[in-house]
């Protein structure tokens, strides 16, 4: 992270002195061009008061102006071109370019596997509206893809884009044909985007007021949990002859409503339809980032030490790397005797007593036929614990 930061900072600085050269690039060529137009108009206007020497001074005096303009370029140009060769040597000094060392060739053995990795690139591509992109990757890897989650990523994205425009209706029918599943999911998208209509409503405005106040009706069923919201709406209505623009309820005609609509919808449509919130292709791809420095590193001391077999295709790493809060989806659960996380292969098992470990380590305290809990004296039959799911 800290290697981002630092590559970050020196882009930064140059965005700052590209923006400063453009400016002066551009004031500079707008006088120019001024100091040209002039010298024409006063050349076509001296027509019978010619003078050459006269005219060939002010032309020697504008070509003077712009080579010294020229010049004054090319020394900018310079000093960026030097910021530019920093941000080069930062990224070669804070990256490793030879990440490939750290590739592990058993993860896609078999077509299977290259089936699977294809496929979540085409969600991936559906799930963002590359939809003719989707379509090619079907053909030419020949999958099989489930038509059901197809059609639902196309209206997904064909309503996310009415959004955009800012039109609501869309979005709303697919929220009142949904509205039982969305109220099981305790959303607020349905009345999120009852405002938008009627703020689009009140916003045409004052003769469209009947018409605001007939759909203001709609609110009825949001009115207890949403009830300052609500009368915020109404109270729009008592503004709509005098502006908005100037009244306390400005701020409900900011972009930032129709850009939390959208991200509500994204994520409502996902969770109801039974479909991750973020692209998996590019979650994986996140945390391999953030693992990346730790797995180089790992390479690293296996190379010198010549050792091999620590990084496989096994469902473990040989240890522990930290992910920020945004890739934690689900508990994990660490066994308390050998220290590790359990797996489908390695599940949690309670004991009868009640304490939870894992599969590997009753095996391991199984003496004879009975198993003494390591936590508390009781005794049982290894085949009395049960496997816990969480």
């Amino acid at each position: 992270m800290e290697s981002c930061v630092n590559t970050e900072k020196d882009i930064d600085k140059f965005e700052i002195k590209f923006d400063l050269f453009k400016k002066q690039h551009e004031h500079n060529l707008d006088i120019l061009i001024n100091d040209v137009v002039q010298l024409k108009n006063v050349l076509s206007n001296s027509q019978d008061t010619f003078c050459v020497d006269e005219t060939m001074k002010a032309i020697s005096g504008l070509c003077k102006k712009a080579r010294a303009s020229a010049i004054k370029v090319s020394s900018l140009h310079k000093d960026l071109h030097s910021s530019v060769s920093k941000i080069g040597k930062t990224i070669d000094r804070n990256f490793d370019s030879n990440c490939g060392r750290v590739n592990v060739s058993e993860i896609l053995i078999d077509d299977s596997s290259h089936k699977l990795l294809n496929t979540a690139m085409c969600e991936h591509f559906y799930r963002y509206g590359y939809n003719t992109v989707a379509e090619s990757l079907i053909m030419e890897a020949q999958l099989e893809v489930d038509p059901t989650w197809k059609h639902t990523f196309i209206e997904i994205n064909k309503i996310i884009s009415s959004l955009q425009n800012k039109n609501v209706d869309l979005a709303l029918s697919w929220a009142m044909d949904r509205r039982e599943k969305l109220i099981k999911e305790k959303s607020q998208l349905e009345f999120k985007l009852h405002r938008l209509k009627f703020l689009s409503i009140i916003n045409n405005g004052k003769e469209f007021q009947d018409e605001a106040v007939a759909y203001s009706r709609n609110f009825q069923s949001f009115a207890l949990e949403h009830s300052l919201e609500v009368q915020k709406l109404m109270g729009c209505l008592i503004y709509m002859h005098q502006g908005l623009a100037n009244s306390p309820y400005s701020d409900l005609f900011s972009e930032e409503l129709w850009n939390e609509a959208r991200r509500t919808f994204a994520y409502d449509a996902c969770r109801i339809m039974g479909l991750s919130v973020h692209s998996p292709l590019m979650s994986s791809f996140t945390a391999g980032c953030q693992a990346l420095p730790t797995l180089l590193a790992i390479r690293c001391v296996i190379e010198q030490r010549q050792t091999s077999g620590v990084l496989t295709n096994n469902d473990e790493l040989p240890i522990d790397i930290d992910l920020d809060n945004s890739q934690h989806y689900h508990s994990v659960f660490a066994c308390p005797i050998l220290k590790n996380q359990t797996t489908d292969k390695n599940p949690p098992v309670k004991l009868v007593c009640g304490h939870v470990i894992s599969r590997d380590a009753l095996t391991k305290l199984v003496s004879g036929s009975k198993v003494k809990c390591p936590y508390c004296p009781v005794e049982q039959s290894p085949s009395d614990a049960k496997q816990v799911y969480f």
